[in-house]
């Protein structure tokens, strides 16, 4: 695929997506664990469904994430860099990432969040699942 060049709209719909903090929590951890569910997202942010899932539109928006339907739930994972753009952008936040204590806090909750039963087991006891959907 032949490398694209980005238009001023599109940079400026790409910056606007790295200037919420959530969503740079999302591409924090969606650097580091490479492909998460919504409900993973939701566990380890701390945030309803919904607005986790607003945020998730906005970065496939920007073409920065890519998801996958597996039963009922949607996995997302970022995208590859489609250009010199969008690669040196990433690597500049993902170096970033490092210093910033909520993402530090961040990956401890995922990392034991994702050592436990999986919120997308199908076999996952239905306690569980109702505690983490609230």
């Amino acid at each position: 695929m032949a490398k694209m060049t980005k238009s001023l709209v599109d940079i400026d719909i790409m910056f606007r997506a790295f200037a919420d903090p959530t969503r740079l929590r999302v591409l924090h951890l969606l650097h580091l664990h490479k492909e998460l569910c919504v409900c993973d997202l939701v566990s380890v942010l701390g945030l309803p469904q919904p607005l986790v899932s607003r945020h998730l539109a906005y970065l496939k928006r920007a073409g920065l994430l890519q998801d996958r339907r597996e039963g009922k739930w949607k996995h997302y994972s970022l995208t590859s860099a489609d250009g010199n753009f969008h690669s040196n952008l990433l690597c500049c936040v993902s170096k970033c990432f490092a210093d910033v204590p909520e993402f530090i806090e961040d990956a401890k909750r995922a990392a034991k969040a994702l050592d436990a039963e999986g919120c997308c087991d199908e076999t996952a006891n239905t306690k569980t699942r109702a505690v983490k959907a609230k």
